[in-house]
This record gives C-alpha cells, structure tokens and sequence, in this order.
C-alpha cells in the first residue's frame, strides 16, 4: 500500500490561488478514479477536482472556504501500489483534517445556565481564598439578586427597559449567570406589576426578547460576489440617471410576437427587447460599451456587444455572458438567456459564459421596484437596470389616458463617462422603446 498527494492544479490564465468551496469526500470515503472530490472557485468560475487514482481518503489538506495556493497539497489518498509520498527524512507530515466552518444557531436559554459563586476556602496558610463552584441550575424559582449596596448586574438594554417600565433592578430576581439579571428576569418582573393578561397577550404574539444568534461565513460564490462589489464601489465613481419609459407599445408588439410565433419559436419576454434596443444605441454611443483599465489608464470601446445579464441563483447573483448580441435575433438572443440562466442556476456554466462582457443589464421583474442604484461590474463602465412596469394616468394631448410605465435606472462611471453622454445614450434607448418599429429598421 501507498499514499498519493493530490495538488492543487495549475487552473491556467495566471491563477496563483483559489478558495475551497465544497468537499464530496470525506475522511475514511473510498473513492474512484475520475470521482469528483472538491469543487475550487477562482476570480472567473467553479472548477471541480477528480481523483486520478482509487483508494480510501487518509486527510483533506484544507476547510471549506480556505484560500488555497497553486501546488499546495489538495487531500491524500491511500492507494495499491507505490503512490507519490517520499518516504524516510524527507518524507512529508500528513496535515491535520480541517473541519469546515458551518452556519451555526447559538441559543442561550437562561433556565439552562449554571451560575458561579464565590466561597471561602483555607488556602493553607489560615486565609480564605476565593474558589469558584458551580451551582447546578435548576428549572424552579430562579436565584435571588444580590442585596444592600452592591449594583445589580444588567446588560445596557436591560437598564434601558427597566428605566423605561419604572422597575427597580434591586428588586429583581435574576436567573443569568453569576446574578445577572437578563430579559426574561425583567419581563417576569413586570407581570407582578402589570396586568398579567395584556402581558401575556403579548407575549402569544411573539412580543419576546429572542437572544437566538446565527453566524454564516461569507465563502465561496458569496465571498466572490462581496469581494466584487466592494471594488467597483471603491474604484468606481458612480452616477446614476433614472429616465421613465412607455412600454404600451412595446408590450403590445411583445404580445402580438408570442401569439404568432410562440408555439413555434419560442415566447418572448421584454429582455431580448430592451437587449436589441441596447444594440443600436451603443452604435451610436459607443463610450458606455466599454472597460476602462484604471491601473493603466487605459480604456478600450468595442465594436461587439457582449451583454452581461445579471441573474440570480440559489448562491448568489452572477452574470452570465451573451456574446455578439448584435449578431441575434428576437428568438436567438431569448434561447441564450433562457441557457445562461440555467447553466448559471445549476452550477454548470463555463468561464467562457461567465467572462468578458462589456456592458451589463439587470432586472428584477416584478420585484424591481420604482426605481435603483445598479452598481457597475468592474471593470465595465456603465449599466442598465429595469424596474417594474406599472400601469398609470399619463397625459397625451390634453387627454388622461392610462399607460404602461416602466423606469430605466442606469449607471455609468463618471471617470469616463460624461453626464451628457449618459443621458443622450438613456433617451435614444427610451425613443427606440417607445417607438418599437424602429428596433427592425435598422
């Protein structure tokens, strides 16, 4: 029998290190050979690990959201045969298996702590010392406070509260450790002095203190996406112009498309419409379909539209990438995004789908409010957002007539992108909208 070490894989395009997102083994698992054992994530996608070998896992060399280098050692297997540890001196230690961090609910039921109290003891030289002991708890009458002049033991909030209902803490009996009295001592407290059923009434109706706490690490697609945000908000100089569009024409088009064409080709949503829109407004304003390289000072416009479409998923919000948008039609440009946002959903998409846009569009549908502050993925320099269509009262030639109303709220980086530009390039998306004709014209 020998061991194998697994390394971590040169990943290409210059990757010095990747994080550790998920283990599907464990210590003591038999594994075969091209079984997935761990998925890493780099700056750009997830990449899962197989085992070139079979044999039993004898250690993982790493936890769940560590950052792990290039060459570093990835897990070690025990194997039939010779495998690659050097034996003798040289021989490496095999690393101490790293539990992963996990969500964890932190309760602290008072009725379950076990205070502390001092006691006199003979410390041999006739002195009392003081030496802890600790008193079982028990589910019956709590502990009485400390008396005479000694302050009552209360965390601020508590003080706060007792103030607020005229109690004198002195009088409280406390259940907490070491005397301290918590919010259930105080609440208890109070129903002596107060109407016992409002109270209670209140307390049915979930108007309790909760002392319940939940730690999530940040890791993996989470860590990436806050990591993400952080700098394009602190290398960015964001401005955000909001300009109010109507779609009526626009949805009737959009109905009249699915009613000929849906059973064959596919429905429509209002995305492949906004995406063609897009397409001809950056040829005219090619200055928001760019990336602005600020470490070089150096920004590159594109002929090509590769359209970020920002989507959500059960991990978090990812943009996958459709390529030359300017080279799909209607039903085309509907199939990628209905592919994309599957492939992202499932964990399945590429790095070839996840990078290289040059502009991005986000929309929440329904939920996407009135109006919103989309932040631009770095190191792009604009972005266009959709929010909700409602229907309105609008006034068109004297006449009140009611319409579908939808906002467009879009940011650009103001480094490179002048406010005036901004807004001419928002308006011709709102012409081309409003006037749906015009998307086929040219």
């Amino acid at each position: 029998m020998g061991i194998q070490i697994i390394k971590m894989p040169d990943i290409g395009e210059g990757i010095a290190e990747v994080e550790l997102v998920a283990w599907h083994v464990q210590v003591g698992d038999t594994v075969a050979e091209d079984q997935i054992l761990a998925d890493v994530m780099t700056d750009k996608a997830t990449v899962e690990i197989p085992s070139p070998v079979s044999g039993i896992v004898l250690a993982l060399g790493g936890a769940v959201g560590q950052v792990m280098a290039v060459g570093s050692e990835v897990i070690r297997i025990e194997v039939n045969g010779a495998g690659n540890l050097k034996s003798g001196p040289g021989a490496v230690p095999a690393p101490a298996s790293a539990d992963p961090p996990t969500a964890t609910l932190q309760t602290t039921p008072a009725a379950n702590i076990a205070p502390t109290v001092q006691t006199a003891a003979d410390d041999g030289n006739g002195k009392p010392a003081s030496v802890p002991v600790a008193v079982p708890a028990t589910d019956t009458q709590p502990a009485s406070p400390a008396r005479g002049t000694d302050r009552p033991i209360a965390a601020p909030t508590v003080r706060r509260r007792a103030w607020e209902l005229g109690i004198d803490l002195s009088q409280v009996q406390a259940s907490g450790t070491a005397g301290r009295i918590t919010q259930a001592d105080l609440a208890r407290h109070a129903t002596s002095q107060y109407d016992y059923d409002s109270y209670q009434r209140k307390q049915d109706k979930g108007y309790r203190p909760l002392e319940a706490q939940e730690t999530i690490p940040v890791i993996g697609l989470r860590r990436k996406i806050a990591q993400k945000m952080q700098e394009a908000k602190r290398r960015i100089p964001h401005f955000t112009y909001v300009e109010e569009i109507d779609v009526t024409e626009l949805e009737a088009l959009r109905t009249t498309l699915n009613n000929q064409h849906g059973q064959t080709r596919g429905r429509l949503t209002l995305l492949p419409l906004l995406i063609r829109a897009m397409v001809l407004a950056v040829r005219e304003h090619p200055e928001v379909n760019a990336r602005y390289d600020d470490d070089a000072g150096v920004l590159t416009r594109f002929a090509a539209l590769h359209l970020g479409v920002a989507t959500q998923t059960d991990g978090g919000l990812m943009v996958p990438v459709i390529r030359h948008a300017e080279a799909l039609d209607l039903w085309d440009c509907a199939r990628e995004i209905l592919r994309l946002a599957e492939a992202a959903r499932s964990g399945k998409a590429s790095r070839e789908d996840l990078t290289g846009s040059t502009l991005t569009l986000t929309s929440l549908g329904a939920l996407g409010g009135i109006v919103s502050t989309p932040v631009i993925n770095h190191p792009e320099v604009a972005i266009v957002g959709t929010n909700r269509i409602v229907e309105r009262p609008i006034v068109i030639g004297g006449t009140v007539v009611v319409r579908k109303m939808m906002n467009l709220s879009s940011s650009f980086d103001h480094r490179v992108v002048d406010g005036l530009h901004a807004a001419k390039f928002i308006q011709r998306l709102r012409s081309l909208l409003e006037c749906p004709g015009t998307l086929f014209a040219g």
